[in-house]
């Protein structure tokens, strides 16, 4: 049967539209089409997450590698633009009640800012205050290596996207918590490295769903 020899990747969905990734063991971020990302993203808060009175947010800080000059492994970061207000900032939003903490950062990457990637071990978590609503959020960032960049997705009319620097991040982004991810995220470099290096160390996310759907078997 098809379906024994593929494992769940991952499953985003609008409200209405339903759409669960398959995949063969051994696939990548870099094979995955367009054409299989859902291109609405989730509205309502119906699934919300609370806790104490005080909406559960995750985001994720999608970084990647790149050589300028001489330098090797000079590190970047992508920012997108914010709907309301200005400056830039990370992809964020509600973690719902029908995902882990990883899935909503995968989530808010793929529908926010149009990557995929693999997501590593949490930053922290944070308590911000809203300036929309006026209330205390608590906010948990992960870092996300960035795999493929998305031509299309499903908030690309509403956001800009665009890599930059640490230093450059850090003069555009308003928000003192998603800094402070960032300065975690910079010291844990030289760790990070090693073990983009080391293939055989670390799980990613989508070696945990796989593991995940294969003891369901």
């Amino acid at each position: 049967m098809i379906l024994a020899s593929l494992f769940v990747m991952g499953l985003f969905f609008s409200r209405n539209l339903p759409l669960l990734f398959l995949y063969s063991k051994n696939a990548s971020a870099h094979f995955i089409p367009d054409h299989m990302i859902c291109l609405v993203s989730r509205t309502g808060r119906e699934l919300q997450r609370y806790h104490l009175g005080r909406r559960q947010v995750v985001g994720c800080i999608p970084y990647r590698y790149t050589r300028k000059g001489s330098q090797d492994n000079e590190l970047e970061v992508l920012v997108i633009s914010a709907q309301k207000g200005n400056g830039m900032q990370f992809p964020k939003g509600g973690w719902e009640n029908d995902e882990s903490m990883e899935q909503a950062a995968v989530r808010e990457s793929i529908e926010e800012a149009g990557v995929v990637g693999n997501v590593e071990n949490k930053l922290g978590k944070w308590f911000y205050k809203s300036k929309s609503e006026d209330t205390l959020r608590e906010g948990y960032m992960f870092p996300l290596l960035v795999q493929k960049q998305l031509e299309n997705w499903p908030e690309k009319n509403f956001r800009k996207r665009t890599w930059m620097t640490v230093a450059e991040a850090k003069q555009v982004c308003p928000h003192p918590w998603m800094k402070e991810a960032l300065d975690v995220l910079v010291s844990r470099q030289p760790q990070l490295w090693s073990l983009q290096r080391d293939t055989t160390e670390g799980i990613t996310i989508i070696e945990r769903l796989m593991v995940d759907t294969e003891r369901n078997f």
